[in-house]
């Protein structure tokens, strides 16, 4: 009796465990990872020629304004609160679906003038 109940406190343990370990992947990322990951979104798509000069120069905008507006949260207290953050993923949800766009409207990047 005393070695199943063992066996059964182990298994549990292990349970325990596993679904801990598991749980900061399943946790959504921070807006400082997702600035990151869209910046290199962005480069990505400068480097296969996917996005116009035109584009490119809206998104660093809109990067910049996002960045901007998070320092200005940041400053005025600890952290983020739940507004901000709700606030923040709204812009960069809005920018990731404008990267998508230019990433995919088969427009061609103009060439230098010759001179």
């Amino acid at each position: 009796m005393a070695a199943k109940a063992i066996f059964l406190a182990a298994a549990g343990l292990v349970l325990v465990a596993s679904t801990a370990s598991a749980a900061p992947a399943n946790r959504p990322r921070g807006v400082n990872a997702r600035e990151h990951h869209q910046v290199v979104r962005i480069k990505d798509g400068v480097k296969d020629g996917e996005l116009t000069r035109a584009e490119l120069d809206k998104l660093k905008a809109d990067e910049a304004a996002i960045r901007a507006e998070e320092r200005v949260y940041r400053q005025s207290g600890d952290g983020l609160n739940k507004r901000e953050r709700t606030d923040l993923e709204r812009d960069l949800n809005k920018t990731s679906r404008e990267i998508y766009r230019a990433k995919h409207n088969n427009r061609e990047p103009q060439a230098p003038a010759a001179q």
